[in-house]
């Protein structure tokens, strides 16, 4: 067994971090950063808003799953071909999007975004079934982290960097280009990275491809039971992170540039270290463990909104419980994503866990977003704050209730 920060270092993990990066870098060049490109542009705010619609395939990749699942191109073996076909279409499209302007051409440049958002939402899928096929047991946690580091890094570098590009430097058709320069490097990893010890056969046909992966997973003791406790598991964090931004400013008193520069640049370094940690120490602790700690500490670290709730707005203490709060969001994100992928039988992982972390949603986008603002206004943000730790404990409770069967998916490698 690999044991601690060494897991790192594997040749099946370490280029995770890479390929997370490619998987992450198309999202904001389809929505926050050509929204921004609009905005300089004076695209009216109508049509900006039509642009949010460009993400859509994110949500419904499950829908196509099992196409790759059934099918491969003829190079690089069944995951790595599908990754690195999508990157290199990535790649010329992003670069592509860079030819024409919001201003003149925003039809063009629309449709551009909607094909960038399938194949990237592609390249997850297939990047979702190689990170779950190639992991040994003992190396999911430290995966699962790099591949959240990497996706992370991409949106600095997609977003706030790529904004700076466009301004400071080369103008926005450029970037979009470099952008796509970036994901074509990207793709070596792809090459580097090995294919899986043990490799399946792809379901016979399309209709097996469809019907056996839900017939799989329904056919387990406990099927129904480990979809509740998916999408229970990070819903306290879900309700705490729907409207933190909104709450540092209007409810907690700091300014936008305060909460810019905390809540943004420190949180998502928080995150990682928190990723990198919860990966490493994941090894030593093993799954069930591993997701009860990270899934207490990420209710707890929800307190800490309460005391900037109580307390007079000061930056070093809003600085303090944002870091605390993503660190333990991301010890809970690289538990989580583990779990997700020991539960994907190997010859079906593109479309069960795609159907697994569109359930993982289910929370954040259908009862934390709506339900959120409604309780902040009867509750006040203290009393809500309180609210979204007891929110957490359900999960925590349904997952010692099923530790007999967590344990026994820790002891056994994929299918």
């Amino acid at each position: 067994m690999t044991k601690g920060w060494r897991v790192y270092g594997q040749r099946r993990v370490a280029p995770l971090l890479v390929l997370g990066f490619a998987s992450g870098l198309p999202l904001a060049l389809t929505s926050g950063t050509l929204q921004a490109w609009a905005t300089v542009e004076q695209v009216s705010l109508q049509s900006i808003g039509f642009l949010t619609l460009a993400g859509t395939a994110y949500t419904l990749k499950f829908l196509w799953a099992p196409l790759v699942d059934r099918y491969a191109p003829p190079w690089l073996g069944r995951r790595r071909g599908w990754v690195f076909l999508m990157q290199w279409l990535l790649a010329a499209s992003i670069a592509a999007m860079g030819f024409f302007a919001p201003g003149s051409q925003l039809e063009v440049l629309a449709l551009l975004a909607v094909w960038v958002a399938f194949l990237s939402a592609t390249q997850d899928i297939a990047f979702d079934a190689y990170s779950t096929d190639v992991l040994r047991t003992d190396e999911r946690a430290a995966g699962a982290a790099l591949k959240v580091m990497g996706y992370r890094l991409a949106m600095v570098v997609s977003g706030g960097l790529a904004l700076i590009m466009a301004d400071q430097w080369l103008g926005w058709g450029r970037t979009y280009m470099v952008m796509g320069v970036l994901m074509a490097i990207s793709s070596l990893a792809t090459l580097w990275a090995p294919e899986p010890e043990r490799v399946t056969q792809a379901p016979r046909s399309l209709q097996l491809a469809v019907v056996e992966p839900l017939r799989e997973f329904f056919g387990r003791s406990g099927a129904w039971t480990i979809l509740l406790l998916i999408v229970l598991y990070k819903l306290g964090d879900a309700f705490a992170g729907a409207l933190s931004t909104t709450f540092l400013i209007r409810g907690a008193g700091f300014d936008v540039t305060e909460v810019g520069m905390v809540n943004k640049v420190f949180g998502l370094v928080a995150t990682i270290i928190g990723a990198l940690a919860g990966g490493g120490l994941m090894t030593r602790l093993g799954l069930y463990r591993a997701l009860m700690l990270f899934g207490a500490l990420q209710a707890v670290s929800n307190f800490g909104y309460w005391v900037l709730a109580v307390t007079p707005p000061h930056l070093y203490s809003m600085a303090a419980v944002v870091a605390i709060e993503n660190l333990c969001g991301g010890l809970g994100t690289a538990a989580f994503v583990a779990l997700l992928m020991a539960l994907c039988q190997q010859q079906f992982s593109a479309t069960q866990f795609a159907l697994l972390s569109a359930l993982s949603a289910v929370g954040r986008i259908y009862l934390a977003g709506p339900l959120t603002p409604v309780l902040v206004e009867h509750l006040g943000w203290p009393g809500f704050f309180i609210i979204t730790i007891a929110i957490a404990l359900p999960g925590l409770a349904l997952l010692w209730r099923m530790r007999g069967l967590v344990m026994r998916l820790d002891e056994q490698q994929p299918a």
